[in-house]
């Protein structure tokens, strides 16, 4: 199963595509990390956006996405334009969408017994946040079966 950790950044969605078969992870190259929203205010630049992360989605054949889900409110809550972001992904046709709260990924973490090195896995520093929502995602789906 191919899925797509994201993290939402300012205006910013980043990626990390990832597959797991027969319990070994693989992490393809893809052509971009990350894609990037200018004017939220602007409804094309949102629809391109949306377009944009869909193609990336067809392209790679991605099953799933999983976003790191962000506080509403508060200190650590998230910006206008990323909630933007995440509902324009989550309106994408025929693309599941699931929403990863930040207890169940630091969980999954540190449940894994798999012990993946970030810096070996050929990633820009920025991606991490985005591997450890995908990677949380495939380790923790084991406990919830």
């Amino acid at each position: 199963m191919k899925i797509c950790g994201v993290e939402l950044k300012g205006n910013d969605a980043i990626i990390c595509i990832m597959s797991r078969e027969n319990g070994l992870y693989d992490i393809p190259n893809t052509r971009v990390q990350k894609i990037s929203l200018v004017d939220a205010g602007d409804a094309e630049q949102v629809q391109g956006f949306q377009f944009a992360f869909a193609k990336l989605m067809e392209d790679y054949k991605v099953e799933k996405v999983v976003i790191r889900g962000r506080a509403l409110k508060g200190k650590f809550s998230g910006g206008p334009v990323g909630f933007k972001l995440e509902a324009a992904i989550q309106l994408i046709k025929d693309l599941p969408v699931e929403i990863l709260s930040g207890t169940f990924i630091k969980k999954a973490l540190t449940r894994s017994q798999v012990d993946i090195d970030f810096r070996d896995t050929g990633l820009k520093q920025y991606q991490e946040s985005a591997f450890e929502t995908v990677f949380a995602f495939f380790e923790g789906s084991m406990y919830l079966q």
